[in-house]
């Protein structure tokens, strides 16, 4: 599928995108000379989508976070209780929208080339839809790479300092790893820079050690950062 300059790169914008165009289709449909079923279309997909990329998904990394912290507690735990594994259970569709076959994206990109093409189409009616392209570019996925600072703020407090170093508008996540001395383990999936990683601190003196990757529509991107440690404990 050709990426299209007007729709966002980051799975936010998307959201708001197909919102945006969801809500003004049907006041431009006598301009373009759409029919309701054109119209009805355009709304089921985009009504889909916005499900899937708002509600669904972050519901789906959330679960995923509370996994990682179960996975945790089972091994270091010390709440003395039987641990009960967290449970996906999908958020339910709003009562207008219905699960819509896969390929809704491309067909509402097909429906935006429709659109373009009516005789009726001006460039403030694009404007108004969204569909008016940006020109911005992407930057090289394969070799983007964040770069990540640790140091400890507070007692059982260690900030891993990161940033979207210009790309935000291209990228949805950083994705932190931490090794305690056993292994590297998931920490974190962080939307937001500057993390704080409030595990408990050992007795003894400890090195823990981290590093990230961005992701992109929900798959890393590019390159692990330079690891980073810190001395904790004792």
């Amino acid at each position: 599928m050709t990426r299209q300059d007007y729709y966002p790169t980051k799975v936010a914008g998307q959201v708001l995108w197909l919102g945006n165009l969801g809500n003004k289709i049907a006041g431009q449909a006598t301009a373009l000379g759409l029919t309701p079923e054109q119209v009805t279309a355009i709304l089921n997909d985009t009504g889909w989508l916005a499900y899937v990329l708002g509600t669904w998904l972050p519901a789906v990394r959330a679960w995923q976070k509370s996994c990682t912290d179960a996975a945790v507690q089972a091994q270091t735990g010390t709440m003395g209780t039987t641990l009960a594994l967290p449970v996906f259970t999908a958020p339910e569709l709003p009562e207008v929208v219905t699960a819509q076959k896969d390929g809704a994206l491309q067909r509402i990109f097909d429906a935006v080339q429709v659109i373009k093409k009516a005789p009726g189409y001006t460039e403030a009616i694009g404007t108004n839809l969204g569909v008016e392209g940006a020109g911005v570019t992407a930057p090289d996925y394969a070799t983007v790479k964040p770069e990540i600072t640790a140091q400890i703020i507070a007692p059982h407090q260690t900030k891993v300092g990161w940033g979207w170093q210009s790309m935000s508008q291209f990228l949805d996540q950083c994705e932190i790893h931490v090794n305690r001395g056993n292994g590297w383990t998931l920490l974190t999936f962080d939307t937001t820079p500057g993390y704080i990683d409030t595990h408990p601190h050992p007795a003894t003196l400890t090195k823990w050690k981290y590093r990230a990757i961005y992701r992109h529509e929900d798959h890393q991107v590019g390159l692990w950062s330079n690891e980073v440690s810190v001395t904790v404990g004792g």
